[in-house]
């Protein structure tokens, strides 16, 4: 079967936008409750990262792809904010960028393992570890739409 991916299927910032998304999707239906605010801010927040991505890249106008990548990165810095949120109001630790697991995270390589499934990491059961590792990954993503 050929692989008829459109183009920004293939960016890295896309794909691992799409791995926070589902995974503060399962984050904040375990850890936050539903009904409130936060809950709805961050999963929009992560959806705003591969969706603005994947529109950018398909405008024609370069004004308009570097606008879009832009509200992806702000997307992204709110839904970091969260995260360091949900641990200080916690009084749980955020992990410096040598602790073990955070470079355990910082490995993480983002593949698409078929046409419609990415490797995505399990969520880890302990709030602190989840937070973190997604901590970690909206750091790395980041880093990469800035250099869209």
């Amino acid at each position: 079967m050929a692989d008829n991916r459109p183009g920004y299927e293939y960016l890295t910032a896309y794909m691992l936008g799409k791995v926070i998304q589902d995974l503060t999707v399962k984050f904040c239906n375990r850890y936050i409750d539903i009904k409130s605010r936060t809950h709805d801010q961050m999963v929009q927040a992560a959806r705003s990262n591969s969706q603005n991505v994947a529109e950018g890249y398909t405008n024609p106008s370069l004004k308009a792809y570097i606008k879009l990548a832009g509200i992806a990165y702000g997307s992204n810095e709110e839904l970091t904010k969260d995260y360091q949120d949900f641990l200080r109001q916690r009084n749980l630790p955020i992990w410096d960028k040598n602790h073990s697991k955070v470079r355990e995270f910082r490995d993480f390589r983002v593949v698409w393992v078929s046409l419609t499934t990415l490797n995505t990491p399990n969520l880890p059961n302990n709030p602190t570890e989840a937070a973190n590792m997604l901590l970690t990954f909206c750091n790395l993503e980041g880093f990469l739409l800035k250099r869209l």
